[in-house]
């Protein structure tokens, strides 16, 4: 593609540009930078939305009692077993088992601490969060 064909369709990251590589005047390929394209943008706009359904689900698991606060946490933050996994050093298999409010409420505080961590919120805010946006 030419360096004048590049896409700048405006999109979710308004302050932000993308590096493409395109072919200049002389015929060579160099560094040229994009607004966005507009595909590509509803790709995005469409993977937010799942994403955000995903986390509103969590969220209500939450609230009725089918799930703890590690469920939506791992959501909000866009992770997924594996990377909670590897960002808290306990195996998946815990980790899935740690959801269960059950199990969640007889964690040790060294281990909501590693959550809390993962998450970047405080051992207080992890367990007590109900589900309701603060």
């Amino acid at each position: 593609m030419k360096q004048s064909e590049v896409p700048q369709d405006k999109g979710h990251l308004k302050n932000f540009n993308e590096v493409y590589y395109a072919i200049d005047e002389q015929g060579e390929f160099s560094q040229t930078l994009s607004a966005g394209w507009e595909a590509k943008n509803i790709v995005q706009s469409e993977t937010l939305k799942i994403l955000d359904e995903r986390t509103e689900e969590a969220r209500q698991k939450v609230i009725d009692g089918k799930a703890s606060p590690i469920l939506y946490f791992m959501e909000l933050k866009r992770m997924d077993w594996e990377i909670l996994s590897n960002y808290v050093g306990i195996w998946k298999i815990f980790v899935k088992r740690h959801v269960k409010p059950a199990v969640f409420s007889k964690l040790k505080e060294s281990t909501l601490k590693k959550y809390a961590e993962a998450f970047e919120i405080s051992v207080d805010e992890l367990k007590n969060f109900d589900g309701n946006h603060n």
